[in-house]
């Protein structure tokens, strides 16, 4: 039901927290980041690959950006969480995070491809600020069609008292220049973070958010219906123990979200962080506004049965006549993480009566 790849594997370093594009000549296009390890960022670079045959066999991996060595702690920069987006112009935009633990500034760099991949232009910085960025999102339909949306997460103070932020930026010249940030979350008792953004075939916006208490709580979700200018009070979602949703629209009209599964609890890498999953909803569910007027399917994707298990960032495509496409990373049966595909179908999730 689904098959597995192995996008990059390079047991000499750890690799991480991928995302996909795919190009009208039906090439893709992945991106992610290598490490250390997840802990430590004392090395990072943002690294790309290319699959001419739906992902069974990948390029050699190269560097996206130049690689960043030294102390994070002691306040040098590291990168963090590549994304990667098809536009309409036929170009690739690549979104890389750089980030400075001491002063909790992230900036965020878009870069471009003409050629599938295989060349991109010098990271330009934006006035994004935050960490997990999400893709370019270039709007389809109504007034705000061509609209460039993305956005980030940061939060503020210490332990208990920290305060999280969901924000947005849009851009109605290609990038040139972007409004905002326009808060799409920022709930007191609530850790909402790492958002992504899908747009319904109604018109609407909404962004998926994970919930960062681990205690296990569903997604939260906000919606805007003005092309993210202003955003709905946050609701849970079920989905629960989300990390890292990663939402978009399936040829069936049917929204899907990869995520990884995180019971919560003590613990971090090795404790929960075992389980990827993919679900989908649809658009009256995304729009509903409370808990028990949503619903969704979840399939699980991946168990990682490592001791010090990692794994769940995500990206995903489909291809026209139907096969999805998802890369994520984990630790499995190799002494560091590393980026797998998995293909499957729709009907794979579920069988239309």
């Amino acid at each position: 039901m689904i098959e597995r790849f192995i996008v990059s594997r390079d047991d000499s370093i750890y690799e991480a927290f991928p995302d996909v594009a795919l190009t009208p000549s039906g090439r893709l296009v992945c991106v992610f980041m290598e490490c250390t390890h997840h802990r430590d960022r004392s090395y990072t670079n943002n690294m790309v690959t290319t699959s001419d045959d739906r992902g069974r066999t990948w390029s050699p991996k190269r560097a996206l950006t130049e690689e960043l060595r030294g102390d994070p702690k002691a306040g040098d920069p590291s990168w963090d969480c590549p994304r990667v987006t098809q536009l309409s112009d036929g170009r690739l935009v690549s979104v890389v995070n750089r980030m400075r633990y001491e002063d909790r500034e992230r900036s965020n760099w878009i870069m471009f491809s003409s050629d599938d991949g295989e060349t991109w232009t010098e990271p330009a910085e934006t006035p994004v600020i935050g960490i997990v960025p999400d893709q370019i999102v270039e709007l389809k339909a109504g007034p705000h069609a061509g609209r460039w949306l993305t956005g980030a997460h940061r939060s503020e103070g210490e332990d208990d008292g920290r305060t999280w932020h969901v924000r947005w930026w849009y851009s109605d010249d290609a990038g040139q220049s972007w409004s905002g940030p326009v808060t799409v979350a920022h709930v007191k008792g609530l850790r909402l973070c790492e958002g992504s953004l899908v747009e319904l075939a109604t018109g609407e916006l909404v962004v998926f958010m994970r919930e960062n208490s681990h205690r296990g709580r569903g997604a939260f979700k906000s919606v805007s219906r003005d092309g993210g200018e202003t955003w709905s009070e946050p609701v849970e979602f079920p989905l629960p123990g989300c990390h890292r949703p990663v939402a978009g629209v399936l040829a069936s009209g049917k929204i899907m979200i990869t995520h990884r599964f995180c019971q919560g609890g003590e613990g971090w890498i090795g404790w929960w962080t075992q389980n990827f999953f993919a679900a989908t909803t649809d658009v009256e569910s995304c729009l509903a506004g409370d808990y028990m007027e949503a619903h969704t399917r979840i399939m699980p994707l991946d168990f990682d049965r490592h001791h010090e298990s990692d794994c769940g960032y995500s990206g995903w495509v489909q291809f026209d006549d139907g096969e999805i496409y998802v890369v994520s990373y984990i630790m499995d049966d190799a002494p560091n993480g590393h980026i797998r595909g998995y293909s499957f179908r729709e009907e794979d999730l579920l069988i239309e009566p």
